[in-house]
């Protein structure tokens, strides 16, 4: 309660302040200008922007044809081979290594059963003396 009573006595002394700054402070003067007598300012661009983009959905939807994947010819595999044949033993090295060096997949986490631990119990003043 002691907030409350803090912030009804300091809005209380701020509102009496408003108040005396207001009948005391001058008054500012009124416009002379009415607000229908100012003129209207319009404000022009030189940017152009896009067309409108319009969106026809009376067409008919049209699906790309399904390729069936390419199917390596003899002449292909032949030639796959021809270029291994060509290959240097220090890349072959290479290529190995670089098999070797792939990260390894991390086998999943085991779930863990934490331990719960009771809280100590609470004794109520009744208790304490009756015991």
């Amino acid at each position: 309660m002691p907030f409350a009573r803090y912030f009804l006595f300091v809005g209380g002394v701020l509102l009496v302040l408003l108040f005396a700054a207001d009948a005391y402070l001058p008054k500012l003067p009124a416009s002379d200008i009415a607000i229908s007598e100012l003129p209207v300012i319009r404000i022009h661009t030189d940017r152009k922007w896009p067309a409108r983009v319009v969106y026809d959905t009376s067409l008919p939807i049209v699906m790309p044809t399904q390729t069936p994947n390419a199917v390596l010819s003899v002449e292909g595999t032949a030639q796959a081979r021809e270029s291994f044949a060509q290959m240097q033993p220090s890349d072959a090295q290479q290529l190995r290594q670089s098999e070797l060096n792939k990260p390894q997949a991390k086998p999943p986490l085991k779930h863990r059963a934490w331990k719960k631990h009771a809280a100590p119990r609470m004794l109520l003043a009744g208790q304490l003396c009756a015991s």
